[in-house]
């Protein structure tokens, strides 16, 4: 079937788009091509324009004062934007760094920045190393078989970011139902019921977890990320209690859902293309280009909303003060102008100017932390990996924010 440019636009709305691969990149390779900026008229969404060309995505993240965060954020249902702007003004919403715009986006990022400095992340390395050689050895122990997305790659990263918070092991797997509820929100599988109501109860159910943690972290501070943000303060007061519990939210799901599915889909993608797995393997110095490839080819984050303050033209197309900009970011990194052959996955590729962790001063925090474990991972398997083949049909999460594989099953032979 061959798609209109509305079709296309109006499958940037569905969660199931983002579940089948070929539709995806269908639909925004001709938006690409024929409609860079495209309104979009959904059902139940209030309208707006996708963006979908690599250069015009940087030129509204530079503009980060004429195009803002606020008010939405993500793409939601104009129902559920009309709830979270409820909460907002009675001040009990979630507002995380992807929420603010400055000057809070840059008070409130300053807290945590220094956990995500170059220093800071050598001296987690050692950590990281042991969790990925610990998952290869779990992967050994399942002996040779294994929905690899469900028993390795979520829970890998989960450990790595719940670690640096500080948290107990003990919690982790409660901390990776609620993400998988947070974001596969429009998934059958994941969702904890259809309604917004119901999907609000998560936020809620996240935020007395971490009401409880501030709580002991004030009490007792230790030497962990979640005593920084408990603890943090600004003009010489502490944060209140929903931008605290915020902060933990997005360093705890934002920390590992992406990279989870980075390395899922990156090792999907050596499965796909062995060639591509054997230069790796000839060549492990190509590993930081390859960790590049993985999240360029992957992009867990789909997109993010701005709004525009003043009128504003992008090509030939105005957006009016008001209107919503949906940055695509899977379709900033196969933009045909930018990258050479962008479908092919290239574990040389170089340049990458992909903007998987997005540009500007929203560029994602956790960037370096991201790139340190996905490398980490594969610098363990690949030299340990004797074969691997797929064992049955990878499933996609159904989402229009963060997602990847949610089933990976695999077959291989493990040293």
């Amino acid at each position: 079937m061959t798609l209109t440019v509305d079709e296309a636009g109006l499958a940037l709305a569905d969660p199931k788009t983002y579940a089948d691969d070929r539709l995806l990149h269908e639909s925004l390779a001709l938006l690409r091509r024929e409609a860079p900026i495209h309104r979009v008229d959904a059902p139940e969404y209030t309208p707006f324009w996708a963006v979908t060309k690599h250069e015009d995505i940087l030129e509204v993240e530079r503009e980060h004062q004429v195009f803002l965060n606020a008010p939405r954020p993500l793409l939601a249902t104009t129902e559920l934007d009309v709830m979270n702007q409820q909460r907002a003004e009675a001040g009990i919403a979630l507002r995380t760094l992807v929420h603010m715009d400055d000057p809070d986006h840059r008070v409130f990022r300053a807290i945590g920045a220094d956990w995500f400095r170059p220093r800071a992340m050598r001296a987690l390395e050692p950590r990281v190393k042991e969790l990925a050689k610990r998952y290869v050895d779990r992967m050994v122990e399942l002996g040779g078989e294994c929905d690899f997305a469900r028993e390795i790659a979520v829970h890998f990263p989960l450990y790595v970011i719940l670690s640096l918070l500080g948290l107990p092991e003990s919690d982790f797997d409660r901390m990776l139902r609620l993400t998988q509820e947070l974001f596969g929100g429009d998934d059958d599988e994941f969702q904890r019921g259809a309604s917004n109501e119901e999907k609000l109860q998560v936020l809620l159910d996240f935020f007395a977890y971490f009401q409880g943690l501030t709580d002991a972290r004030r009490q007792n501070p230790t030497d962990d990320l979640a005593s920084a943000i408990a603890n943090a303060s600004i003009d010489g007061e502490r944060l209140n209690d929903f931008d605290t519990a915020s902060y933990y939210v997005i360093v705890a799901t934002a920390g590992h859902d992406t990279t989870s599915a980075t390395i899922a889909g990156g090792l999907h993608a050596l499965i796909e293309h062995p060639a591509q797995l054997a230069q790796l393997r000839d060549a492990p110095g190509l590993m930081p280009l390859a960790v590049d490839e993985m999240i360029r080819w992957v992009t867990p984050v789909k997109e993010f909303m701005r709004t525009a303050t003043r009128d504003y033209d992008l090509r030939d197309v105005t957006i009016r003060k008001g209107e919503a900009a949906m940055l695509s970011y899977p379709s900033a990194n196969r933009d045909e102008d930018v990258f050479n052959d962008p479908f092919r996955f290239d574990v040389a590729r170089d340049p990458n100017k992909h903007l998987a962790f997005g540009f500007g001063v929203h560029y994602c925090l956790g960037a370096a932390l991201a790139r340190i474990e996905v490398r980490a991972f594969f610098e363990e398997l690949i030299p340990r990996l004797r074969s691997i083949e797929l064992a049955g049909e990878p499933e996609s999460i159904a989402t229009t924010f963060v997602g990847g594989l949610k089933s990976l099953p695999i077959r291989y032979s493990v040293d």
